[in-house]
Formats: structure tokens, C-alpha cells, sequence
């Protein structure tokens, strides 16, 4: 029963040790220096890092409850908090993100997000948080390029650096991030290719690319993440063709490959894939027939293939399909009998303007 008591009291006291750890003064001294780079006029988050236990109250902060180290660090300036909702406001911030941030070593995550004003480079150091599972520094206006070591993030899970003005290519090492689930660099100044090994990012489930100054083609070992469900690298420099492989990608369903300079006809696959439900090829130099191979399990929110140079007839098969959101084939070189059936009931002229010989409905009769 002693041993018991005994046993008991010594948990208590830990547990009461550990709900009292503070955070380390070199952690305090490192937030304060991030702190003083920033500048946030209007919400006055920065008033609450007051005091000498920043894992205490401290807005955006989180610690580790046993060590008192600070994990968490999540300022986003689009928010649901109720001090943004008190004052009806989104917020603004500006300064940059002091090399100091990376005097947390046990860092997780770091989120400074959406204050569309924050500028300057990402601290090289940033690379070297080993432990750091989230890094989100989207919606600023933070410029320079990526770190090469960015690919020594091995817990990375989530990398967005999206609607910043970043430049230079995308890192190789990049394709180290094996459990990265979530990238989005889209809308950036990123030139040069998509990492010939981006496939090796095997745990992926959304890849966003879009908005940049990319080149080169679409290597086929993408088809090889066999959990990304959405691939957009649309209005980037793009050309070659469309790998056969992304066809048959099973968990695959938004493909937007859009505004770019691709030729060379449509696989098949890609149009017959019925887990396929946004495809958008639109604004390219894609030719060829449309294949033939809808059917009743096709289920397209969106195909879009306008602005291209696809000849021939519209195939019959698609008046077989289930669903068909929103349908555009304007801008091609197509000809003959406009399908019909249920998917066409709803389509408008627009759909299907500016081909050579179209008709039907809703076009003039033939």
C-alpha cells in the first residue's frame, strides 16, 4: 500500500512539475527577436507575448506540456479567432522572419500566413528545423528562392509557400520530403523544370504548381504517387505531352494542366478514368481526336479541353456519361452533329463556339 502511495504522490509531482514548466529563457529571447522583426498594427497579437513564460497565454504559441520547449508557432492572418472577428477585420502585417526562429530547435510547426505584407528572404537556418512537421508561410509578399537543403525537413508533412513572389527553381532535394502529404507553390516566380524524380514523394496527396514560370514536361514518374488526388500546374511554360501513366492513376480526380504550351494528343486513359472529375486542358496545343471512351461510370464536375486544336467529331459516348458539370470544347478545330442526351441539356452555345463545323443543339440546326 506504501509502495502504492508512494507511486501515486511521485506522478502527482510530476504532473504538477511538468503544468508549471516554462518555456526557456533562450526560447522567451528568440521569440522576442522574431517578434521585433514583425510589425502588426491593427490587432495587437504581439501585446499578448508578455511575461516570462511564453508557453503561458502567448497568442500563436504552443509548448511541449512536459519540457516547457516551444513546438508551435502559428500566426495566420486569416482567421476564425475572435479577436479577428471583434474587429471585423482580416489582418496586415509587415517585416520580415528573423534568422532568430530558429533558435527553437524543437519547432513543429511554423505558420505566418496570410498577412500579405510580410517580406524578405526565408532564413536559410529554417532548413535545419529538423523536427519541423508544418511550414506555412503563404499570402506574404516574402521573395528570394527555396533552400537547396529544404529536402533535410524529413518530418515535413506540409510545405506552402504559396501567393509570395519566390523565385529560382524547385529544390531536387525536394523529392527527399517522403512524408510531405500536402506542397503548394503555386502562384510564385519559380522558373526551371518539375523535378525529374518528383514521384518519389510517395505519400502526396496534393501537388499545387500553378502560377509560376516552370518549363520542360510532366515526367512520368508522377504516376508512381499513387495518393495524389490533385496535380495543378496550370498557367506555367509547360510543353511536351501528357504521359500515358496519368490515366491510370486510381486515386487521381483534379488534373489541371491549363494555360500552358503541351502538344500532342489526349491518352485515353485520362478521359475513360472514372475517378477522374476535374480535367482541365484548356489553352494549349493539344490535337487529335477526342477519344471515344466515355461511358456511365464518367463523372466530370468539369472537362474543359477549349483553345486547343482537337479535330473530328465530338464522341457520341459522351452522351452516355453520368454526370457532366460543365463541358468546353470552344476554340478547336471540331465538326459535325453536336451528341444528345441528358449531359448536353444544359450546355449553352458557349460550350461549343468557335469550331469549324459544329451543329446542333444549341447550335443551329444541321
Amino acid at each position: 500500500m506504501a509502495s502504492s502511495l508512494f507511486f501515486f504522490l511521485t506522478l502527482l509531482l510530476l504532473s504538477v512539475i511538468s503544468a508549471v514548466t516554462p518555456c526557456p529563457p533562450s526560447e522567451r529571447a528568440a521569440l522576442l527577436a522574431f517578434k521585433a522583426a514583425l510589425i502588426e498594427p491593427y490587432l495587437g497579437i504581439f501585446n499578448t507575448w508578455s511575461g516570462t513564460d511564453c508557453c503561458r497565454s502567448w497568442y500563436g504559441v504552443a509548448c511541449d506540456p512536459t519540457t516547457g520547449h516551444v513546438t508551435d508557432v502559428s500566426l495566420r492572418g486569416e482567421s476564425q479567432d475572435p479577436m479577428f472577428q471583434k474587429l471585423g477585420r482580416s489582418g496586415y502585417m509587415t517585416g520580415k522572419i528573423s534568422p532568430e526562429i530558429c533558435n527553437l530547435s524543437n519547432l513543429t510547426t511554423l505558420v505566418v500566413a496570410d498577412w500579405k505584407a510580410v517580406s524578405g528572404e526565408i532564413p536559410a537556418c529554417v532548413a535545419s528545423l529538423y523536427s519541423l512537421q508544418i511550414l506555412d508561410l503563404s499570402g506574404n509578399r516574402i521573395s528570394g528562392e527555396i533552400s537547396a537543403d529544404i529536402g533535410n525537413l524529413r518530418s515535413l508533412t506540409l510545405l506552402s509557400l504559396a501567393d509570395n513572389e519566390i523565385s529560382g527553381k524547385i529544390p531536387t532535394s525536394v523529392v527527399k520530403l517522403i512524408r510531405l502529404k500536402h506542397l503548394d507553390l503555386s502562384n510564385n516566380q519559380l522558373s526551371g523544370e518539375i523535378p525529374y524524380n518528383f514521384g518519389n514523394l510517395a505519400m502526396l496527396s496534393r501537388a499545387l504548381l500553378s502560377g509560376n514560370q516552370l518549363t520542360g514536361s510532366i515526367s512520368k514518374s508522377v504516376s508512381k504517387m499513387k495518393r495524389l488526388a490533385d496535380l495543378d500546374v496550370s498557367s506555367n511554360r509547360l510543353t511536351g505531352s501528357i504521359p500515358v501513366e496519368l490515366g491510370k492513376m486510381r486515386v487521381l480526380s483534379t488534373l489541371k494542366l491549363d494555360g500552358n504550351s503541351m502538344t500532342g494528343p489526349v491518352p485515353s486513359t485520362l478521359l475513360s478514368n472514372t475517378g477522374m472529375g476535374i480535367l482541365n486542358l484548356s489553352r494549349n496545343g493539344f490535337s487529335g481526336t477526342i477519344p471515344d471512351v466515355f461511358g456511365s461510370g464518367s463523372y466530370f464536375m468539369v472537362l474543359d479541353l477549349s483553345f486547343n486544336n482537337f479535330s473530328g467529331r465530338i464522341p457520341g459516348s459522351l452522351s452516355a456519361s453520368k454526370f457532366m458539370g460543365h463541358l468546353d470544347l470552344s476554340y478547336n478545330h471540331l465538326c459535325g452533329t453536336i451528341p444528345i442526351g441528358s449531359p448536353f441539356e444544359h450546355l449553352d452555345a458557349a460550350s461549343f463556339s468557335n469550331n469549324d463545323c459544329l451543329c446542333g443543339n444549341p447550335l443551329k440546326a444541321c
